[in-house]
């Protein structure tokens, strides 16, 4: 598909509130130079040293390289994802690039490329009423953001903390959930359990601009991520400006984030405290509840006076490590030593899933119904492995592998229909028959010893359908 020139400058939307919101560069590059510069604090950590003006100071002409650029464009095609507000899709997006490189690469060398606004999309969180705020750029900026993001990535990599767990190469969930037991083992087994409220929603640009500008010193590239901070949103076909705040869904963001929070982890290690982060979730570990309601209450002036951050109280709390709930696991102690379990809350979640992707009236076949469930079932023990849920997957099981019988029990709907299936399934014919006949409702039937019989668990493995206690018997790591 040939995307013509013309396309490329219909490409930036006119929007008379947007381009007023855009300086001239060398007015943003003065705002930058004026932004308050704290030196970096001395760190005895070796990876804490002196960032070479070689390597901040031509950031711009590294981020721009074929290669890298080149490299950015693969990632963004493997992620794949919805378009932005210029409808370009993933797919488009190759021609695109080869007819306006050049003129896209001489736009962000002269400081003239004005990034689109991204496009507003809401999910639900699992508090009802509540929703997480995702903004969706277009494929074009997705590219240079994720360009951006590599070639910063490996310098503020050596400036993060050994205990920031989110959003990091080589890094995970299952290293935060691991550093927390080391945490509790050593006896350190009351949390400030810490909750920053929208914290992607309520990031202060200029307090951002700033913690950049200490380690960025090509203005070049703070004027181009404060561009992208500035771009905007389109909620319902409306413009709204974003001076607050940075958008969550692309690739820039997540790095943001940690650059941002890198501060916090920074005060916490000054002041000598034990602490897991994992992106905004935060836990700072002490040896009793005073102690950790004393760090709590000096910590907060810092992160709501310094940061320019909102402490959500009331999810934020102190509580002993058996009633903490972090990344989807619960903690609890056996011969003294600190264990991980599926949080009740996570379990809910999951039969929830379980029972969307179950559902009769999705109009799904058989087979495509038994490969979704195996994906879920895989992730879900996977993302748990961790956890000692032997007992939990073994009734889950019995429970998922009932849902399916009665999943096949609505299909056949007649009786004659009922009573050749379950011929079919190797059921004697008396038996047959008689269950066939059945006017019990359909979750009753599910369960009768004649229908168990013939969907019994070698059937069940040949029709595609997964069982928890087989995935968690191979990686689990207890």
């Amino acid at each position: 598909m040939n995307v013509t020139n013309d396309r490329f400058k219909d490409r930036q939307l006119h929007i008379e509130d947007y381009l007023q919101m855009v300086s001239t560069e060398s007015k943003e590059y003065a705002e930058v130079s004026a932004c308050q510069r704290i030196a970096l604090r001395t760190s005895s950590h070796i990876n804490n040293r002196i960032i070479t003006d070689f390597q901040t100071d031509r950031l711009l002409e590294k981020i721009l390289q074929p290669t890298n650029l080149n490299n950015a464009y693969k990632k963004v095609k493997s992620n794949k994802g919805a378009g932005g507000v210029d409808g370009m899709s993933v797919d488009e997006l190759l021609p695109f690039l080869r007819d306006n490189q050049m003129q896209l690469i001489q736009q962000f060398k002269d400081g003239k490329y004005k990034p689109n606004p991204v496009r507003r999309v809401e999910i639900p969180k699992e508090t009802k009423g509540e929703f997480r705020k995702l903004g969706v750029p277009t494929v074009v900026d997705r590219v240079f953001q994720q360009a951006i993001t590599q070639v910063l990535s490996p310098i503020y990599e050596e400036q993060f903390s050994e205990n920031s767990f989110g959003f990091r190469p080589k890094r995970g969930a299952h290293d935060a959930l691991k550093q927390c037991q080391r945490n509790v083992n050593d006896g350190y087994v009351y949390v400030a359990d810490m909750d920053l409220e929208k914290f992607f929603d309520t990031v202060c640009q200029s307090k951002l601009i700033e913690v950049l500008s200490k380690t960025i010193k090509d203005g070049r590239v703070i004027s181009l991520i404060h561009k992208y901070l500035n771009a905007g949103v389109i909620r319902g076909g409306i413009f709204e400006k974003t001076e607050t705040g940075m958008p969550q869904g692309g690739p820039l963001s997540p790095l943001l984030s940690n650059i941002m929070l890198n501060e916090l982890d920074r005060e916490l290690t000054r002041r000598g405290h034990r602490f897991v982060r994992y992106a905004d979730d935060c836990m700072i570990f002490c040896k009793s509840r005073k102690s950790a309601e004393r760090t709590l209450r000096n910590i907060i002036p810092f992160i709501e006076g310094k940061l320019f951050l909102k402490v959500n109280r009331k999810k934020t709390s102190v509580a002993h490590i058996s009633k903490v709930k972090y990344l989807g696991y619960a903690f609890y102690r056996y011969k003294g030593k600190c264990r991980f379990r599926v949080h009740p809350k996570s379990v809910v979640k999951m039969k929830d899933r379980i029972r969307e992707l179950a559902k009769r009236n999705n109009g799904w076949g058989n087979e495509y119904r038994a490969k979704k469930l195996t994906q879920f079932v895989r992730g879900w023990v996977n993302y748990f492995s961790l956890a000692d849920m032997k007992g939990l997957l073994k009734e889950t099981d019995e429970w998922l592998r009932h849902k399916i019988r009665t999943i096949y029990w609505k299909q056949w709907k007649k009786v004659k229909t009922k009573f050749r299936e379950l011929k079919k399934l190797g059921a004697e014919e008396e038996k047959a028959w008689i269950c066939a006949n059945m006017r019990n409702g359909n979750w009753y039937c599910g369960g009768y010893f004649v229908l168990q019989t013939a969907f019994n668990n070698k059937k069940l493995r040949e029709l595609g359908y997964p069982t928890f206690t087989e995935f968690y018997l191979k990686v689990c790591e207890n």
